[in-house]
């Protein structure tokens, strides 16, 4: 919908008073055919595809606070595929694809900037590494390169490289099919584009248990009161273990803190998606000229929303070291989200030992990137009862049989 100057300043000058919603607020009701908990990126979009692909409209979207405040307002919103085992390199890439077209399949503009990814090698282990992974790249029909150290100083000249002594970069590799997206753009089109469909998303209603009959879901228990659904799908990141437990089952999924922050507004200075994982370290710049910046996860468990002030020191002091520029640069925000580690370090979406009870979890930092294929993966499994093919690796049962998928090239590897 456009809006001229004059319904602007008119809607400003109003306190928004008759400004449309984007999306309804409904009562909550007594039955579904399915209900999604967790209105983040992977719920909403689980909902919609849902609907849009399977003709599913009877579906609530249970959220315990508000649309979006989770982690999908908590990351660094980098989107990539240069993974290293092949089933991870093909899930993603589709998940490229999805996000590609994503602003035209919603008609809601996610802002997504596809301006290339550089991982800086700084030791041979790692460049041994990279030759491995871009063989694999190449195999799936990922664009991934490797480059050499002038050719990173020519796309960023404000990295310092010469005086890189201790960990002197070796090579980089250049992945340019990555980007980044605008995360509430994200969670707020895939919302407007569900609800438009007959979803019901449900703000401020906290699921307290999962109900269950025998060997079957029947539904859930709400601060509202309960609500009937044969098929409930647990899209809550971190505390997708808490729910399970209601039901009396374990996941193998570890939670932490995962920190992020950002700087004061610069002018254009990095064009690229930068990752430098010797120092546990990775920024980019956002198109209001912050340096979003991330590093490694805490090192303990724990679901509080803040993390440790010595891992944003050893952030910083990393980012310096390449950047000496930077280092009277100001902080403007910082924030933790807690994120959910599966025990292999790859993602989960399944069938749970429950009739009717699906769950999409253990993304770790990886979650964001993944939100379309996510939820077009988990929605035609809870369709169909089968998996998508490009997501068959990520069932629970894999947990069961030892065939443990370890993608040692995700962010949230702590090893």
């Amino acid at each position: 919908m456009r809006y001229s100057i004059w319904s602007l300043a008119r809607n400003a000058l109003t306190r928004h008073a008759h400004w449309p919603r984007a999306w309804r607020d409904p009562p909550l009701q007594k039955s579904y055919d399915a209900i999604v908990i967790g209105a983040g990126g992977h719920g909403l979009a689980t909902a919609y595809y849902l609907a849009k692909r399977h003709g599913l409209t009877r579906v609530a979207v249970l959220e315990k606070s508000w649309l979006g405040g989770g982690n999908t307002a908590r990351n660094t919103v980098t989107i990539r595929a240069n993974y290293l085992r092949e089933p991870s390199v093909r899930f993603y890439a589709e998940s490229i694809k999805l996000w590609e077209d994503l602003s035209q399949e919603l008609n809601y503009n996610v802002m997504f900037s596809q301006r290339g990814q550089i991982d800086l090698v700084q030791s041979w282990a790692k460049l041994r590494d990279l030759k491995r992974r871009q063989a694999t790249l190449r195999l799936v029909g990922v664009p991934f390169d490797i480059i050499t150290p002038a050719q990173v100083q020519a796309r960023i000249p404000a990295l310092d490289l010469a005086n890189s002594t201790r960990f002197p970069v070796l090579a980089a590799s250049w992945h340019p099919t990555a980007g980044i997206a605008r995360h509430d753009a994200v969670a707020w089109g895939y919302a407007r584009a569900a609800d438009a469909l007959g979803v019901d998303i449900i703000q401020n209603c906290e699921v307290t248990a999962i109900r269950r009959s025998g060997g079957r879901i029947v539904g859930v228990e709400t601060i509202r009161g309960s609500v009937d659904a044969p098929k409930v799908a647990l899209a809550v990141a971190a505390h997708a273990g808490v729910l399970a437990a209601s039901a009396g089952l374990r996941l193998p999924i570890e939670t932490v803190p995962l920190q992020a922050f950002v700087s004061e507004p610069l002018k254009p200075m990095l064009d690229v998606v930068l990752n430098i994982p010797q120092l546990q370290t990775y920024l980019s710049q956002s198109d209001k000229g912050e340096l979003v910046i991330g590093g490694g996860a805490d090192g303990y468990p724990s679901y509080v929303a803040r993390g440790s002030f010595a891992l944003v020191e050893d952030i910083v002091a990393a980012m310096i070291s390449l950047f000496p520029a930077l280092a009277r640069v100001g902080f403007l925000r910082q924030w933790a989200g807690n994120i959910d580690v599966s025990h292999d370090i790859t993602p989960i979406i399944s069938r749970l030992p429950i009739d009717g009870f699906f769950v999409s979890a253990g993304w770790g930092s990886g979650g964001f990137k993944a939100i379309p294929i996510g939820g077009v993966a988990l929605a035609h499994l809870m369709a169909t009862g089968k998996p998508l093919p490009a997501a068959e690796h990520l069932g629970f049962a894999r947990f069961e049989t030892g065939r443990l998928l370890f993608e040692t090239a995700g962010a949230s590897n702590r090893s």
